[in-house]
């Protein structure tokens, strides 16, 4: 993918789209992998980055949900498993299987878990990743070494599956732009543009330069998540909100304090929720919180509160408790749930909305998840062929197979402590889009979410090989680079005055 070549397909003033997809995280991307598929014109506008906001912040599972089985969300679950077993299928460079372990430390909770973990296999059927089993005390310390052992009984094994959201995201733009779609990052949506009270496209401004553009097309569609409600205000001031944003914070840690393959999986917390332990990438990713927000911001800080409340969750199933000061990084992504009266966010739905808003024809989504973009994706187009007059064409992508990156030129890593190498760096401009500094620490790579202080490190190298690829000069690595370590300071907890 070439910005410079989308860009100029994106700005054709004779062009004529099929659908305008607005924004860029996993319900956009995969939009416009399903419209393209079936060969529709597709546009695809995001105002920052692919995967900028919530699709590169979530706790990394594909997942049927076992707490929505708890809430008797059968219907939602057995979903989500059907396509997590796609996902596996269509994207196996980037969703493996992992083993989780909910503990048993009082002798009735075995058994209880054990009865709605059968149930979750039996919901998967033959989507299955394997059947949940009993284990005994020494068979949990075996699996998940640095765990808490007073008072243990045993546990509950049960498979789901992991993955690497920010590289999916990128893997669907690759994918979507293989179809025939044109994307843009860094292109935000600045007014709709109407015909007879109809939406028939919108004027974008390329953010690098200033420029702005208009676009036709015959249907519109926002995908922005938590700013859903943002877009629907440019087509009626006066739109009643239909987003209810949730702040879910997580935290990394070292290996050192649950080494081994298998994740942890807390049942039941105070507030009701359940929380994940979980290795991820050399590290151990504990999350998340469910914390109502007023607004949606595109960089959410996490709240003291939230980081307390996980390091005490994480502490009573962990030998060697954490504190602050283990924090490699900490990250938070606002959850666009939709709103309902009286509702804590708990309780709000995680299950997706289609709106099509009677007088204008803008169609909007909202709500869902990472394990069901595709279900998603293509009800939206289903509902777009039917609003929008376009061709009836059936949904291709239940066996698409999602692009892998190519290989990365051969490089040492860029820091002992992180994985990426000056051969990614590059590939990631060359062939992924990336145009700032922190398009390649936190999303082309993990590098911000695993470990903010390596990340800051290596920052002034990632901005000079960038500058080479990208034609840019010192002064732009000196604002960069001021940029980026701004940015990550936010991502240190231990750091006074960053986090409230």
């Amino acid at each position: 993918m070439k910005r410079e070549a989308m860009l100029t397909r994106a700005s054709d003033a004779g062009r004529q789209w099929d659908l305008l997809v607005i924004g860029g995280g996993a319900t956009g991307l995969g939009i416009a992998v399903d419209a393209a598929a079936r060969g529709h014109a597709v546009l695809l506008a995001e105002r920052d980055d692919f995967a900028k906001g919530t699709s590169s912040r979530s706790t990394k599972l594909i997942h049927g949900g076992v707490r929505y089985l708890q809430q008797g969300k059968v219907g939602l679950v057995v979903e989500a498993l059907e396509e997590r077993a796609r996902l596996r299928r269509n994207a196996p460079h980037l969703v493996h299987e992992l083993a989780f372990i909910v503990p048993s430390y009082a002798w009735w909770e075995s058994p209880f878990y054990g009865i709605g973990l059968t149930l979750y296999d039996l919901l998967a059927g033959r989507h299955g990743f394997g059947a949940c089993r009993h284990l005994g005390r020494r068979e949990v310390i075996a699996a998940l070494p640095g765990i808490a052992t007073t008072g243990l009984h045993g546990g509950t094994r049960y498979v789901d599956g992991q993955f690497d959201d920010a590289r999916l995201a990128v893997a669907l733009a690759q994918t979507a732009a293989q179809q025939g779609a044109a994307l843009v990052n860094y292109c935000p949506v600045v007014a709709l543009r109407k015909e007879g009270g109809r939406v028939r496209g919108a004027t974008l401004r390329d953010a690098e330069t200033g420029s702005e553009f208009d676009v036709s097309a015959r249907v519109v569609i926002n995908a922005t998540g938590p700013f859903c409600d943002e877009v629907r205000c440019l087509d009626d001031p006066q739109a009643r909100p239909l987003i209810a944003p949730s702040q879910g914070t997580h935290l990394v840690l070292p290996r050192r304090f649950l080494p081994g393959d298998s994740a942890l999986l807390v049942p039941r917390t105070a507030d009701g929720r359940v929380i994940f332990i979980i290795p991820w990438q050399g590290r151990v990713l504990v999350g998340t919180t469910d914390t109502p927000v007023a607004q949606a911001m595109p960089e959410p800080r996490p709240q003291a509160a939230e980081i307390d409340f996980l390091l005490a969750t994480a502490n009573r199933y962990l030998a060697s408790p954490a504190t602050r000061g283990d924090i490699l990084s900490v990250f938070a992504g606002i959850r666009p749930l939709v709103a309902g009266e009286g509702a804590g966010t708990a309780e709000l739905s995680r299950e997706h909305t289609l709106r099509v808003e009677p007088k204008s024809g803008l169609i909007s989504i909202a709500g869902g998840k990472w394990t069901t973009y595709r279900r998603m994706a293509e009800e939206a187009v289903d509902l777009a062929q039917r609003h929008g007059s376009l061709p009836t064409r059936a949904c291709p992508t239940a066996d698409l197979p999602i692009a892998a990156a190519s290989p990365a030129e051969p490089s040492p890593p860029l820091h002992p402590a992180l994985q990426l190498t000056a051969g990614e760096v590059r590939r990631a401009c060359r062939e992924e889009m990336a145009r700032r500094v922190e398009d390649v620490l936190a999303r082309r790579s993990a590098c911000l979410l695993l470990d903010a202080a390596a990340a800051i490190a290596i920052a002034p190298a990632v901005a000079g090989l960038m500058a080479e690829e990208l034609g840019r000069d010192a002064a732009w690595v000196e604002r960069e680079v001021a940029a980026f370590t701004a940015l990550a300071a936010g991502y240190l907890p231990h750091t006074p005055g960053v986090v409230a």
